[in-house]
């Protein structure tokens, strides 16, 4: 399968990135300098250092699609504890790195944070195998919108059943809401939430048309402090008191949002429709804005909006646990547009702005201009 370039969806190839920005090969960039205040910078690097002499723990890779469809309808998930960093870079204030988290792998693929993406057909059921025989501690997973039987519900103060260490068990999830939700586990979920156990359910409507480009995108708050504590780092954690202090797209934080590979970049060409699918995965609500463009909020939570009820915005403010389908069309001056939350404070890696949730809507006929290449290496891309 081509090595897709930006966000998980349909990007552009690998050899027609390295084609359209010339960057192949050219750049040796990691830790470079960038905007942001260095005296924070070297405090973070302790932290990472202190972290990664924790243990030989796996690091996380990006979130990949799994076409359940082309499984036969069947897909296992299991849990990974694992360290992951959302922006490895000195710039912008980086390093950020969450020291451990708990990330959801499919099959033999890569822990991510957030986890797979599960995609379907409607009318096509899927028999999703929690796989606990490795594990630490209990799990459950559920899947929100789709009208499944009780005991598949995924939370075991209702149901009875929760996934203990050594175990596994198969949930039978039917694929009777077209749209974009959300999983996750439901065992003590302020905190298994909080550690990177969610991931994107994609039921795909009988006949569905994509767009010229389609892209995944998850957004999510973290206080840093329960990562730490759970990495056995000098750290107090409370969820009656949750201080969030990283925030990220698809689980990076700017510049890295921006790394073709590594990141989430919103890559266009000029004239192209474009079709958003997001998910708030946080506990705070995120007012998500686009530069440039004005798109319509065609689905909402699973649930597809009227024509008549459309009209164009520029910010669209996801809930917890919400999801939106945006979509819009590539007619701007070629360039570069930010899309990022504006509570502008969500915009930040410590106190260097900017960071955090802001990722980019990037025209492909703009990728060999030297503001690019500069984002480039703010990015951490390497060629």
């Amino acid at each position: 399968m081509t090595k897709r370039i930006g966000a998980p969806g349909s990007g552009i190839s690998r050899r027609d990135f390295v084609k359209a920005s010339g960057l192949g090969g050219t750049l040796a960039l990691a830790g470079c300098a960038a905007p942001g205040d260095p005296e924070e910078s070297v405090g973070t690097a302790t932290e990472t250092q202190t972290a990664q002499s924790g243990g030989n723990l796996p690091t996380t890779s990006p979130p990949e699609i799994v076409n359940v469809d082309e499984q036969g309808g069947q897909v296992t998930l299991s849990s990974v504890p694992a360290r992951h960093s959302a922006h490895p870079g000195e710039s912008m204030g980086g390093p950020v790195e969450l020291p451990q988290v708990w990330a959801f792998k499919a099959d033999d693929g890569n822990p991510s944070v957030p986890g797979p993406i599960l995609r379907t057909t409607e009318g096509e059921d899927m028999e999703v195998t929690l796989d606990n025989t490795n594990g630490m501690r209990p799990h459950t997973i559920h899947f929100h919108a789709v009208s499944k039987d009780w005991e598949d519900d995924g939370v075991p103060t209702t149901t009875g059943i929760r996934v203990d260490p050594g175990e596994k068990h198969t949930y039978t999830i039917p694929a009777d809401v077209p749209g974009t939700h959300l999983y996750h586990c439901h065992y003590q979920t302020p905190r298994h939430l909080d550690m990177g156990m969610y991931g994107i359910f994609r039921v795909d409507p009988k006949g569905y048309e994509p767009a010229d480009k389609e892209y995944f995108l998850s957004f999510k708050e973290w206080d840093s402090r329960l990562n730490k504590q759970m990495a056995g780092m000098d750290a107090s954690y409370s969820p009656r008191n949750r201080q969030p202090d990283v925030f990220t797209v698809n689980g990076k934080s700017a510049p890295r949002t921006l790394h073709p590979e590594d990141g989430s970049p919103i890559i266009v060409e000029q004239g192209d429709t474009v079709r958003l699918h997001m998910l708030n995965a946080g506990y705070m609500d995120h007012p998500m804005h686009i530069h440039n463009h004005r798109f319509e909020v065609t689905h909402k939570d699973g649930g597809q909006i009227p024509d008549a009820a459309r009209h164009e915005q520029d910010v669209c403010s996801i809930p917890p646990a919400g999801r939106r389908t945006v979509e819009f069309t590539a007619d701007a001056d070629p360039g570069i547009y930010l899309m990022h939350c504006h509570k502008v404070n969500h915009v930040m890696n410590g106190n260097a702005y900017p960071g955090g949730m802001l990722t980019g809507v990037v025209y492909k006929e703009a990728m060999d201009t030297d503001i690019f290449g500069k984002l480039m290496e703010y990015a951490g891309y390497e060629g």
